[in-house]
């Protein structure tokens, strides 16, 4: 779980919003921009994400990718989101070599990409009117653009699985146009992340990994991957990874890191 540091000296205007969609809330930063072009663009970020999830639930059986599961719509017959989440799905499991996966108990499922890639997007449709800065917070992960203030970067806390209310990091965008932070563990939901290869709850020596890059897509695929992997596997694969540093938490309260992590706090 993550959230923004609030920054209060020398701001430009603030708008702020929350969200409740996709069974989790979506907290909007919106620093700078004309006010009638912000609340323009936020409107039609937070309409995505209703359309989001009504295209994509895998918990309503009128969605287009349930009916898509059953074989009752093909893939041309749904939205054009459809096929470009898939796509990127794919390149996701291609990408970790099958640790993430689109699919649960043998059926199609793409949650694990929709939250991040439907954040990032929001994310970007409000920056596209000409704020300083955007922040979109979905259920913990979050997208962040631009800056908040003049010489100011976004900051976002990485919460301490062991240690409730308290904070394992502070990652810093300081210097980034985009990034984005995105965490997978037990903490918050329990055993929900499933191991491809056995189709049961990962049982791994993780208690939350934590990635930090670009975008909000990937940051998402490659948290809950890692995860899956265990501690060992994942650093090594992270590693490879360009553009991507991550923070691990063992349930022996051991902590690991990328190379790169620590230009990325503070």
């Amino acid at each position: 779980m993550s959230d923004t540091v609030a920054e209060s000296a020398a701001a430009p205007a603030v708008v702020r919003h929350a969200e409740e969609v996709m069974g989790t809330v979506f907290s909007f930063d919106v620093r700078g921009g004309d006010a009638e072009a912000v609340r323009a663009a936020l409107d039609e970020a937070v309409a995505s994400l209703h359309r989001v999830n009504e295209v994509f639930s895998t918990y309503r059986e009128d969605s287009q990718v349930s009916r898509l599961a059953r074989g009752e719509l093909t893939l041309g017959e749904c939205d054009p989101e459809v096929a470009e989440v898939l796509e990127l799905g794919a390149e996701a499991e291609r990408a970790s070599d099958g640790w993430f996966s689109m699919r649960y108990q043998g059926r199609l499922d793409p949650t694990g990409i929709v939250k991040g890639w439907a954040a990032e997007r929001a994310a970007r449709l409000i920056a596209a009117a000409d704020v300083s800065g955007v922040s979109v917070n979905g259920g913990g992960d979050v997208q962040l653009l631009g800056v908040p203030g003049p010489e100011r970067p976004w900051r976002v806390g990485v919460s301490d699985p062991l240690r409730p209310g308290g904070l394992a990091a502070v990652v810093s965008a300081a210097g980034a146009d985009e990034l984005a932070v995105a965490t997978s563990g037990t903490s918050e939901r329990g055993a929900h992340i499933v191991d491809p290869r056995t189709g049961r709850s990962a049982v791994t020596d993780l208690v939350a990994v934590t990635v930090v890059t670009p975008r909000l897509t990937w940051a998402d695929c490659w948290a809950t991957a890692a995860f899956a992997m265990g501690s060992r596997e994942a650093l090594g694969w992270l590693e490879s990874l360009p553009d991507v540093e991550a923070l691990l938490i063992t349930a022996g309260d051991e902590v690991r890191c990328t190379g790169g992590l620590a230009s990325r706090l503070g």
